[in-house]
């Protein structure tokens, strides 16, 4: 992996479907020095604990027969929420002019939910996008992976 190239007060937002970390660049995009700013975190208990029940069934309208209806995938559905909101963070971020740049690092699924949320104003700020899942790192533990 190349080293990370991003500007003085660039963001650098590493994240998962539960949890992410924002980081400000307060070095300079030769040496960059990344600081916490922010941490969003959201309780997301599995499906089997979200769930009330088993799937139901579904008759048909002619004739006898009976099909399952699939269970909603809750777990699934709260971390879509979670990834919404936090593109809508950004956004607003972006919009306000702080940031000028920002570097998303995601797990490839995670990414996928993200960039559905993505408006011009974050493809404009957008730097990079490196999908690793470096989330349940230490805060030193990810700027040395991302900076060595």
């Amino acid at each position: 992996m190349e080293k990370l190239k991003i500007d003085t007060g660039g963001w650098v937002l590493v994240c998962d479907g539960g949890k992410a970390l924002l980081f400000e660049n307060v070095g300079d995009r030769e040496y960059p020095d990344l600081r916490m700013r922010e941490v969003f975190e959201h309780e997301n208990p599995s499906t089997a604990e979200q769930g009330a029940d088993k799937p139901g069934r579904s008759h048909s309208s002619v004739g006898p027969g009976r099909s399952a209806v699939g269970q909603t995938d809750w777990h699934d559905q709260a971390e879509a929420e979670f990834l919404k909101g936090l593109a809508g963070k950004v956004h607003h971020a972006v919009l306000s002019g702080t940031p000028k740049e920002i570097v998303i690092v995601a797990p490839p699924r995670a990414l996928g939910m993200l960039r559905e949320h993505y408006t011009p104003a974050i493809k404009q700020a957008l730097q990079n996008e490196i999908d690793k899942d470096l989330v349940k790192m230490p805060a030193d533990q990810i700027e040395k992976h991302l900076t060595h």
